[in-house]
């Protein structure tokens, strides 16, 4: 009975969860054999989410080595000065200011597209608006009242929420964007883009060579049932 309690209290708690996410996500273009995105989100990473956040689970030696980089170019264009080959993607914010300035220590970002989605990851970044009503002066349609400052306001420009109705009458927030940034929409949308996709291929590296393998384990598994279902004839072939 309590197991069967649980269980309801979960369903219901995840279509209230389902019920409130009625934004449509937007669509992130993920390439993980373009190694030119995968540097440049590398490099955004490491210049604007690295400071608060880690990714802890690669190093730059494995960028390096999966995007055909030179080893010397890594160190000189993406990562921070000082940084080793073979360090892990670090913050260099301490878990006491992280606190003190958050309430809470930023989290690591090695599995967030795994867990979130590249589309949720994608949307979420383009999402940001100016509301005065929130404690650090911006807030999200995607994740409301987010905890994280939008650091990408300088490049995407300042947004701010609309709400209009569709010809149903249906109620829907639309972003407008009041005060351009040092990029254009499009040139904004390839940033994200890219920081996704590099996002994406952190929480699995491997992801293209599992794929590729993938074909050839499938293939032994298909040649393996039909000698099984041959062998099964062969021994039962005088059974009646």
């Amino acid at each position: 009975m309590k197991n069967l309690i649980a269980l309801l209290l979960l369903l219901s708690l995840s279509f209230g969860v389902a019920a409130s996410e009625d934004i449509e996500l937007q669509d992130a273009h993920v390439d993980l054999s373009n190694n030119a995105s995968l540097q440049r989100g590398a490099k955004h990473f490491v210049t604007y989410c690295l400071g608060c956040h880690s990714a802890k689970h690669i190093r730059y030696l494995r960028i390096a080595l999966d995007t055909d980089m030179d080893q010397k170019k890594m160190l000189q264009d993406i990562a921070p000065e000082g940084a080793n080959i073979y360090d892990q993607l670090h913050s260099a914010m301490n878990a006491h200011d992280a606190e003190k300035w958050f309430g809470t220590q930023p989290p690591d970002l090695s599995l967030i597209a795994r867990s979130r989605g590249a589309d949720w990851l994608y949307s979420y970044l383009k999402s940001y608006y100016i509301d005065p009503k929130s404690p650090r002066g911006v807030n999200n349609l995607v994740f409301k009242d987010t905890a994280m400052p939008n650091p990408l306001w300088q490049l995407q420009g300042e947004q701010y929420a609309e709400h209009q109705k569709n010809i149903w009458g249906d109620e829907y927030t639309k972003l407008v964007l009041m005060e351009p940034g040092t990029l254009s929409e499009g040139e904004f949308d390839i940033f994200v883009n890219d920081l996704v996709n590099f996002l994406v291929y952190v929480g699995e590296p491997v992801q293209l060579e599992r794929h590729r393998l993938g074909k050839y384990v499938l293939f032994f598994i298909f040649m393996f049932l039909i000698l099984a279902y041959l062998l099964k004839k062969e021994y039962w072939k005088n059974i009646h």
